[in-house]
């Protein structure tokens, strides 16, 4: 097992091991890509250690068949590591509102669902995809999704990830790393590809 070194050890009463086993809050933001990219590299990694994963897709359509979604519950159903648990809240991609009134009680119906699986520890890492968004867009308040983070029991993780976080919960994540983009090939007028973003 890797051996870092802490910057700091806090005089906070607890033993290296409780303090390692601290659950985390992570944010994954900014405007470059790779955001649900390092949030799915986590599940992995989840799905290793035996650890129960819930996805929650806030932004993404249900009808898109993205390669992360296909291993994900491959590797759930196999038997070998965690299970896998995949909902999709979405009604298209976040620049694309097809309909307002529906995403919005699909993010907000999705949130509540979040709340209802960590209430009951239903699952050690929550990865909640795009989920920056419906507070961006004022669907889902983000002083309510800090506190809820706050009180979760046991040893739940939470990735959320998407542009415009809120400060607020910018300050309370444990983790928090902003993707910057340096070059995309949208920028030269190509779309999207297979393999790369779904």
């Amino acid at each position: 097992m890797p051996q870092g070194q802490p910057a700091v050890v806090p005089d906070d009463g607890l033993t290296t091991r409780q303090r390692r086993n601290r659950p985390l809050v992570i944010v994954h933001h900014g405007a470059g890509k790779g955001k649900s990219t390092a949030a799915f590299g986590l599940a992995l990694r989840a799905w290793n250690q035996g650890w129960s994963v819930g996805v929650f897709q806030f932004v993404k359509s249900a009808k898109w068949k993205v390669g992360e979604e296909r291993a994900l519950r491959v590797l759930g159903a196999s038997g070998e590591g965690g299970t896998v648990a995949w909902h999709k809240m979405g009604e298209g991609w976040s620049w694309v509102q097809r309909d307002p009134a529906t995403a919005e009680e699909a993010a907000r119906e999705g949130w509540e669902q979040v709340k209802r699986d960590l209430a009951a520890g239903t699952h050690r890492l929550y990865v909640l995809d795009e989920f920056a968004y419906p507070m961006h867009w004022g669907w889902v308040d983000p002083a309510e999704v800090v506190a809820v983070l706050r009180e979760r029991p046991g040893i739940q993780h939470v990735v959320v990830t998407g542009r415009h976080v809120p400060a607020d919960l910018l300050d309370a994540a444990d983790l928090v790393t902003e993707m910057t983009k340096v070059r995309h090939p949208m920028d030269t007028g190509q779309k999207g590809q297979r393999g790369i973003e779904w």
